[in-house]
């Protein structure tokens, strides 16, 4: 059931026919019953209005909880960038050579994360999780040996970074897993086909037209709420704006020193 969260518009068809249907059904069993009475339509309408609005305060619940999760997914980015700074600073803590190691290691990692949140093919994200699960124990052990050779607060204070470099990571993989439950969505759909039947056998015109109109404003929330709650499809998605900013922020690679030239009129030793 993984790749349901990733087709929104998919789940639109899905609301928008089974809604469709529901109406059909409910004109289908007016036509084939009895006509209704003006106090036996008055009560069906009652019943359709309190069905409705259960239905809207549903689908209010699960727009919040998708609202909730994209937030969520949001700030971990920022917190993952922010991590991924502050170990990059702490770096200097270490000799030259483990500095240099852990920040090399270090902007690699960040156009992996980088990767995670743009890509969307499923091949290629597991290439993007190998080469970050790689990364990590070289991270790991880059500023784990300086560590072990000089136990020191100032280096157990670039172990605790990194740790918090890796823990953001998979704060943020468990957060991009978190979807609304499927026993939601089974929930949100059953009182769109309840409505929609309602609406069916109070609807006492002819035309079956007036019977799309409820399918059609209902599936709306439905694509809006799989948007949401789908990173990785669809058009509203959290993008890497803090990691790309620290990226941007590094001080461009320096280059080698060329040697002076020698001064007019001088030459040089033979």
């Amino acid at each position: 059931m993984a790749g349901f969260y990733h087709h929104p518009f998919a789940i639109f068809i899905v609301a928008l026919v089974v809604q469709w249907l529901g109406a059909r059904l409910g004109h289908a069993l007016r036509q084939r019953g009895r006509a209704a009475v003006d106090t036996e339509r008055a009560d069906f309408s009652a019943i359709l209005g309190a069905t409705l609005t259960l239905q809207a305060l549903i689908i209010g619940f699960s727009f919040l909880m998708a609202v909730t999760r994209y937030d969520a997914r949001k700030d971990l980015e920022a917190s993952e960038a922010n991590a991924i700074g502050t170990e990059y600073v702490r770096a200097d803590l270490l000799p030259p050579t483990a500095a240099a190691s852990v920040r090399d290691l270090l902007v690699r990692y960040t156009g992996q994360r980088i990767l995670f949140h743009r890509e969307s093919d499923p091949a290629r994200l597991d290439r993007i999780d190998a080469e970050t699960a790689r990364l990590q124990r070289q991270m790991w052990s880059a500023v784990a040996g300086p560590a072990e050779a000089a136990p020191t607060p100032v280096a157990a204070l670039v172990v605790s970074g990194m740790n918090d470099v890796l823990n953001a990571q998979g704060y943020t993989g468990a957060a991009w897993r978190n979807h609304i439950p499927i026993g939601a969505w089974g929930l949100m759909l059953l009182m769109a086909f309840a409505s929609n039947v309602l609406l069916g056998a109070v609807e006492h015109r002819k035309g079956t037209r007036i019977l799309a109109i409820l399918p059609v404003i209902v599936s709306v929330p439905f694509l809006l709420i799989a948007d949401i709650d789908s990173p990785r499809a669809g058009i509203i998605r959290v993008q890497p704006v803090n990691l790309v900013a620290f990226v941007r922020s590094l001080p461009p690679p320096s280059s080698p020193k060329s040697e002076p030239s020698p001064a007019p009129g001088q030459e040089s030793a033979g």
